[in-house]
């Protein structure tokens, strides 16, 4: 396999969703909770990208093995359009998990087990999410889980390694006693899930995006996705406003001291989204559109983390 055919098998061009998640929660951590740990971010970064990108291994796999349109599985799937062997990429994707693994196991070890919880329950539906005989990305609830799962997920487990002192939650076990303590911070959490919602919103817009752009490719290949049981309208609707909903979040946070006022920024991206959602409407279901829920998440989140970092930069000045 070509390191070419094995970019596109992963799709490196899509890994912006979770890299999103992952840099905003540094950011957090630093800005809200004023701690970083540099050698844990960047360990969980490789663990995290190598993972994202057997999950997206496995969701052309299965759409390989599923599909029932030869023109597709030949002509439009990479892995039957560059001849490459299913054998090989099993294999790839299993070596990929294996090492996210690894990674994951040694930084619970180092820090702690809730980080094992976490880490597992992502991974089960990142998992699942393409593999299995009822994905859950062919069923009606494939935004919902692609959101949370890396939206909330990625940004708390960032989140979790970075704040070691202090912690807003953290899982105490003693094998010999047999005994376990969830303890935390409820503000500090409900900081974190209010934190996350924008970028849980954008990046499951990604995934109604694709959903509405191939709405007819996939009823054709037995994909029923949420788009096809609210119809193509509604799911626009939708689109449009959990892209919204992400504005509402900042400015509710604000007043309640979940951000600091440079947060204000990210209203700097609304006009470029309104008009991202007004051309998504008119050119779907085009290939193309899709392009204008990766335009919004680059806005919005691009300006959600220049918020954070004036933040930090301001409170560093002011001492």
């Amino acid at each position: 396999m070509s390191l070419n055919v094995f970019l596109k098998v992963v799709e490196i061009q899509t890994k912006l969703a979770s890299l999103f998640p992952f840099i905003l929660g540094i950011l957090f951590s630093v800005a809200y909770f004023h701690q970083f740990h540099l050698g844990y971010t960047v360990l969980f970064f490789i663990g995290m990208l190598v993972f994202d990108m057997a999950t997206t291994a496995i969701n052309n796999y299965m759409d390989f093995q599923k599909a029932k349109s030869e023109t597709y599985k030949f002509e439009e799937n990479i892995i039957g359009q560059s001849g490459v062997s299913p054998a090989l990429v099993r294999k790839m994707i299993f070596a990929m998990i294996a090492f996210s693994a690894v990674v994951g196991i040694f930084l619970s070890l180092k820090t702690g087990w809730l980080f094992l919880v976490m880490g597992g329950i992502c991974c089960f539906i990142g998992i699942f999410y393409t593999f299995g005989p009822i994905p859950l990305s062919r069923m009606p609830l494939g935004e919902v889980f692609s959101g949370f799962t890396m939206g909330l997920g990625i940004f708390a487990m960032t989140i979790y390694l970075n704040v070691l002192t202090n912690r807003p939650f953290y899982l105490a076990l003693d094998f010999a006693k047999g005994t376990f303590a969830l303890t935390g911070n409820l503000w500090a959490v409900m900081a974190i899930v209010w934190a996350s919602l924008p970028i849980v919103f954008t990046i499951a817009n990604i995934m109604l995006a694709n959903n509405l752009r191939d709405l007819d490719t996939d009823i054709e290949n037995h994909r029923y996705t949420l788009v096809y049981y609210i119809g193509r309208p509604h799911g626009v609707v939708l689109f449009q406003l959990l892209m919204l909903a992400s504005y509402a979040v900042i400015l509710v946070g604000w007043p309640f001291g979940v951000y600091r006022w440079p947060i204000l920024l990210v209203f700097l991206s609304l006009p470029v989204v309104l008009k991202n959602l007004k051309t998504f409407k008119e050119e779907l279901p085009q290939p193309k559109s899709f392009r204008h829920s990766i335009k919004n998440l680059l806005a919005f989140n691009g300006s959600y983390a220049l918020g954070l970092l004036l933040t930090i930069i301001i409170e560093k000045i002011q001492g």
